[in-house]
């Protein structure tokens, strides 16, 4: 080491010292901070800083590798100029800048999402208006922008300054062999280093993300953001898969399924509404005490409420995708977000055929996460925040107009379609529930912008004037609502896939074709407008999972999954799939709204074919539309 640090090469070598200090210190920090949420003892916390010391050391010879490169090429007459001691000052001090802004940033990321860096974090790169407006509206930037830069500046000063002002003497070829070793060492890295490899062996989330390193995880997510299934996961034969999918779900041997209606056919207008981030842990009628949803309370007690009923995923994009396709998550990025998106069936096209006017009303704009396309190509008419008025805001923030806003919009949009003597189905999707949680003054007795329970209070209280304001409209007796969330406000668990941290509301209300009734089968997302359309007496046919879960012969069982990680929940146990072809099985020995315990368990053959079953099919199904939209597109 000595000999590399010699020279400018010393440079390198303080640089990346710093950078695996800071490193440490994050990682103790947020030891810290899930101290009571770790299951490991002093040996394990041991291995859980060694191993992430590993992901510093091939973080840190990723990001030097530029460093390193322009040190080995710049001249020695050059180097040791004043001119270019100021350049490699200004080098440096954006680096240490760039380390302390990073770190900051995974502060944020953790106190949202429980996690390093992730896909997420890949997704919200795409999208930088909203994310730095996002943030900007929800922190102090300008301070913390401004403290970084002077501690920056310190740091610069302390680490680098003497060895900066040193003299190099040294010849190319006396540089390239101190710095060899580190070289070699940057190759090895970038061909034969596997992260997940280096993750400790623990079921524990935190535990594992607190050895990882966020910038090392953020590229890796950003390299492996699509997942192919049969690469990754565990398979089965097509022939016995789909054997098992007609036994489990009714699917023919053309990959659909028929649905008849016991009920009357019943044509009714149809308003969703999405609402973001509504987890049932906030909701009154399922135990919470702070009565911030007054009005969906009520609404749930005059319709029929699914209480046992859980998301697909813990985004958005996934939420929709479960409602329009009804099918399990797919590992990777959302069909929602995916090219050629409009080739599966979908319940869009359903109610199309139907005759309904089919509009997507968005409160923001819906170019993000590629909500325009993937609605206008099944159907819908595009109503986002571009078409808003100056004079129908009356508040907005980074994400959207306010909640009460958006409802205005949408009765505008229900009257026209009345008017015009078409039954309609209205998708709406809110966003006053997402940070920076701001909504108009005096409308709540709880401060704009003081956290996710006043926005939670919000979001219910335009829900509650909307449901108010439609009583008058002349539709109202002919219009069926439902209120379902697009995912659980928080993802973050000490287990993979937490449960209690899925569980959201469904209410369909109609006072003149609903009894009020309180249902709680198991059911998923998925199962959403499938229950709506038999309500409706509406039959279909197509490549949906969902079922009608007042059907009486209705299968209890509920997806859930992340990006990676694929489940099903059925008859008190957790069944997941991960991608390195293993199938795993917990039992459920507690579940609550704020916590879930999970118990290890033996798999037989059967409930190992059913998980697979259901979730390579799904793949299978999705890749065969596509090529089916191929040979669609050339045709027409």
């Amino acid at each position: 080491m000595y000999r590399f640090a010699k020279g400018r090469m010393r440079i390198v070598s303080l640089a990346f010292s710093s950078f695996v200090i800071l490193s440490f210190l994050l990682r103790a920090f947020f030891l810290l901070w899930v101290r009571n949420e770790i299951d490991t003892d002093y040996t394990g916390i041991v291995e859980i800083f060694a191993r992430g010391f590993l992901y510093d050391i091939v973080t840190a010879l990723y990001l030097l590798s530029p460093l390193l490169l322009y040190l080995l090429l710049v001249p020695r007459k050059i180097y040791n100029g004043k001119v270019h001691r100021i350049i490699l000052t200004l080098i440096l001090y954006s680096f240490i800048y760039s380390i302390l802004f990073s770190l900051v940033s995974e502060y944020f990321f953790w106190e949202e999402f429980g996690k390093r860096f992730n896909f997420i974090a890949v997704d919200y790169l795409v999208y930088t208006h909203e994310v730095v407006k996002n943030i900007w509206e929800s922190y102090p930037v300008a301070t913390i922008m401004f403290l970084l830069a002077l501690l920056s500046a310190l740091m610069t000063y302390l680490i680098f300054s003497k060895a900066i002002q040193e003299r190099d003497e040294g010849t190319f070829a006396e540089r390239t062999l101190r710095s060899l070793p580190l070289i070699v060492a940057i190759v090895l890295t970038l061909f034969f280093v596997d992260g997940e490899s280096m993750l400790p062996e623990s079921s524990n989330v935190y535990e594992k993300e607190l050895a990882k390193n966020g910038i090392y995880s953020l590229f890796h997510a950003f390299r492996h953001n699509e997942l192919d299934y049969e690469s990754f996961y565990a398979t089965l034969p097509h022939e016995k898969l789909f054997r098992n999918l007609a036994k489990l779900e009714g699917f023919d041997d053309k990959r659909a399924k028929q649905f008849i209606s016991s009920n009357p056919k019943r044509k009714k207008n149809i308003i969703v509404v999405m609402i973001e981030s509504m987890s049932a842990k906030y909701m009154g009628i399922y135990g919470n005490d702070k009565k911030l949803t007054p009005n969906l309370d009520r609404l749930a007690k005059e319709s029929l409420f699914f209480d046992n009923l859980f998301a697909t995923g813990t985004r958005t994009v996934r939420g929709m995708e479960a409602l329009i396709l009804s099918v399990p998550p797919t590992p990777g990025r959302s069909i929602v977000k995916r090219p050629r998106n409009d080739t599966m069936d979908s319940f869009g096209k359903v109610l199309a055929k139907e005759g309904y006017l089919e509009n997507f009303i968005y409160a923001g704009y819906g170019y993000f996460d590629n909500m325009n396309d993937f609605f206008s190509k099944n159907g819908f008419n595009i109503v986002d925040r571009k078409d808003f008025a100056s004079e129908e805001i009356s508040f907005s923030n980074v994400w959207g107009v306010c909640d009460e806003d958006l409802f205005k919009k949408v009765l505008k949009v229900a009257d026209r379609a009345y008017a015009s003597h078409r039954h309609f189905f209205n998708y709406i999707m809110t966003t006053s529930n997402h940070r920076p949680y701001t909504y108009p003054a005096g409308k709540i007795d709880i401060e704009s912008g003081s956290g996710r329970d006043g926005a939670v209070k919000y979001c219910d209280y335009s829900i509650g004037r909307f449901i108010r304001e439609a009583r008058k409209r002349a539709w109202f007796k002919d219009t069926v609502f439902v209120f379902v969330a697009d995912h659980n406000g928080g993802s973050a668990g000490k287990t993979s896939l937490p449960l209690n941290r899925y569980k959201i509301p469904l209410i369909i209300y109609s006072p003149s074709l609903i009894k009020p009734r309180r249902v709680s089968k198991l059911s998923s997302q998925i199962d959403t407008l499938p229950t709506l359309l038999d309500i409706l007496g509406i039959d279909f046919k197509g490549k949906f999972y969902g079922r009608s879960i007042i059907e009486d012969s209705f299968r209890p069982r509920a997806f859930i999954g992340n990006y990676q990680k694929l489940g099903l929940v059925e008859g008190g146990a957790l069944y997941y799939l991960t991608p390195d072809k293993k199938v795993h099985k917990k039992i459920i020995e507690s579940l609550s709204l704020n916590r879930v315990r999970y118990g290890d368990a033996n798999m037989s053959q059967i409930e190992r074919e059913t998980l697979i079953s259901y979730y390579q099919s799904a793949s299978v199904i999705y890749h065969e539309s596509l090529k089916r939209g191929k040979i669609d597109q050339k045709v027409y």
